[in-house]
């Protein structure tokens, strides 16, 4: 079904399953408690980026993973895909097609040109040539160069592109929607379902950026079990036996760059199709850094670890980071006042502004004890289970067995 195999099929339906409920399944508690304002995070905006940044990273995961290849200026097409989107909002107008698809082709034309250039060499080298591109990107757009010398505005420097009153918006008609929107269909609509003490919220926006998740998810696992997807595999395996043996790898590595870089172009897209407005700062060699880590802690090379990776750094983001000393004194204020102060004390440093220090420690930890990411720490407990179960079956068995 589908051309997948049974178990990909299983991991394709279960990914599709936890997007369409995410909604739900992020609110597990009452939206007025004191945890659910803590941890609940099925609000759009945050799920939105759950499924962007988990897109961005699938596509980063194609070079990665496959190739062992790995790209310190993957935000460049995040950011130059989030640019291009912007503009066909002034240019056009609000509808959000001819933005996505000029975000991913000017993302796929930039990738072609860098991916070029640096895969000329491998390894470190590699890196460093596409953090240097990179930068030079940031740097350009931050200080508008481009803009400068044509005496128009193109990125609008530090200030960041928007859409303004004035810009031509050719396509505008007299009543059109002055929101991001498809056909009609505003992305920032939503249907709230309220449900006891629990609320859900159904965002258009959302729907929107988890379809394409899914639809990269899956382009994603045909890619991994296809030909193409087994030479790229033996790319990283041994390069150079492959070039002992007569096979040209360039146009592997460079077709394996150009869809890494088509992917975080959507991711861009649909970026600026949530909120149409863009900066520099989406270029900048953290945001880089920070798609290698959702990748190194999901898994690299997996299918589902660069969702998971997005995921929990995003939650880690938003969540961990806006809990504060008087939230910690509202959940201990049923312990001594000592042990309430002393137990603040403790984890203050870990939550607000501190929440890097989390992400550091549980980076660490998977880099130590689960060098295959949170995959491999989920493959583990699936094998000890599987052992713990597995006697019981074969006491069971015996029992029930005829005496010979």
């Amino acid at each position: 079904m589908l051309g997948l195999n049974s178990r990909d099929l299983r991991l394709f339906i279960l990914v599709a399953i936890l997007c369409l409920a995410a909604p739900i399944l992020l609110n597990p508690f009452p939206v007025d408690s004191a945890i659910g304002q803590s941890f609940n995070a099925g609000y759009p905006a945050l799920m939105q980026r759950f499924v962007i940044f988990g897109l961005l990273v699938i596509g980063f995961n194609i070079l990665f993973g496959l190739t062992g290849y790995l790209s310190f200026g993957h935000a460049a097409f995040l950011g130059v895909g989030s640019y291009a989107a912007v503009w066909m909002f002034k240019l056009l107008s609000y509808n959000v097609v001819p933005a996505i698809i000029l975000s991913v082709i000017v993302a796929g034309l930039f990738s072609i040109v860098i991916g070029y250039i640096a895969l000329r060499r491998s390894g470190i080298y590699f890196s460093i040539l596409t953090l240097a591109f990179a930068q030079m990107m940031y740097s350009i757009a931050f200080s508008d160069l481009v803009g400068k010398f044509t005496g128009t505005i193109v990125t609008n420097g530090e200030t960041g592109l928007q859409v303004y009153n004035d810009d031509p918006q050719i396509l505008m008609g007299v009543g059109d929607s002055t929101v991001p929107h498809l056909f009609g269909a505003e992305m920032n609509a939503s249907y709230i379902w309220k449900i006891g003490g629990w609320e859900f919220t159904f965002q258009n926006g959302y729907y929107l950026a988890a379809l394409f998740m899914v639809a990269g998810f899956y382009l994603s696992i045909r890619i991994f079990r296809s030909p193409f997807g087994l030479m790229l595999r033996a790319v990283k395996s041994n390069q150079t036996r492959m070039s002992y043996t007569g096979i040209n790898t360039k146009p592997y590595m460079l077709a394996a760059f150009v869809i890494s870089g088509m992917y975080a172009g959507l991711a861009g897209g649909l970026l600026a199709a949530m909120d149409p407005l863009t900066g520099a700062e989406r270029m900048f060699w953290t945001a880089s850094g920070e798609i290698v880590v959702m990748a190194i802690l999901g898994g690299v090379g997996t299918l589902i670890g660069p969702v998971l990776g997005a995921g929990i750094i995003k939650y880690l983001e938003n969540i961990v980071s806006k809990i504060n000393d008087g939230i910690l004194h509202n959940w201990f204020a049923f312990m001594p006042d000592w042990l309430d102060n002393l137990l603040v004390t403790i984890i203050h440093p870990f939550i607000g502004k501190g929440w890097h220090l989390t992400l550091g420690l549980l980076f660490m930890a998977v880099v130590i004890f689960l060098p295959g990411g949170l995959v491999e720490g989920g493959q583990r407990l699936g094998r000890l289970f599987g052992r713990k179960k597995k006697p019981a079956d074969s006491a069971a068995d015996s029992a029930t067995k005829p005496a010979e």
